[in-house]
C-alpha cells in the first residue's frame, strides 16, 4: 500500500482502510499452513516452489493433520534448519504469520 498524500481527505481515507484491515485481524485466526506458506514465501527462503513440494522432500508422511502432529518435533526442526533459512518450524512459522499479517495490512 503506498501513502501518497494528495490531501487531508486522501490520508483520511486511507487512515480508515487501514484500520478497518487491522480490526478484521483483531483476535484469534487459524490460517492453513499452506495460506501462510506460501509460494512466493518459501522462494525467499527456500528452495521449494511449494508447501507440498517441502512436505514431500521432507521424507514424513503426512496424509492428514494427525500424521503431521506426529512428526518429532526435533525432526521437524532438522529439516527446517537444513532446508531453509530458519532454525526450526516455529520460526518459520512466525515469519510466516508476520508476512500474512503485513499482506493482510495491504503493505504488501
Amino acid at each position: 500500500m503506498d501513502f501518497e498524500i494528495k490531501g487531508m481527505e486522501e490520508l483520511k481515507k486511507q487512515l480508515d482502510d487501514l484500520a478497518q484491515r487491522a480490526e478484521r485481524l483483531d483476535g484469534t485466526h487459524s490460517i492453513p499452513v499452506p495460506e501462510l506458506l506460501t509460494p512466493s514465501f518459501l522462494a525467499g527462503c527456500s528452495k521449494f516452489a511449494s508447501v507440498d513440494e517441502m512436505f514431500q522432500a521432507s521424507g514424513f508422511k503426512i496424509e492428514s493433520a494427525e500424521d503431521f502432529e506426529a512428526i518429532p518435533k526435533s525432526e521437524l526442526d532438522a529439516f527446517i534448519k537444513n532446508n531453509t533459512s530458519f532454525a526450526g518450524w516455529q520460526q518459520m512459522l512466525e515469519a510466516a504469520g508476520a508476512a500474512w499479517t503485513k499482506q493482510q495490512l495491504g503493505f504488501e
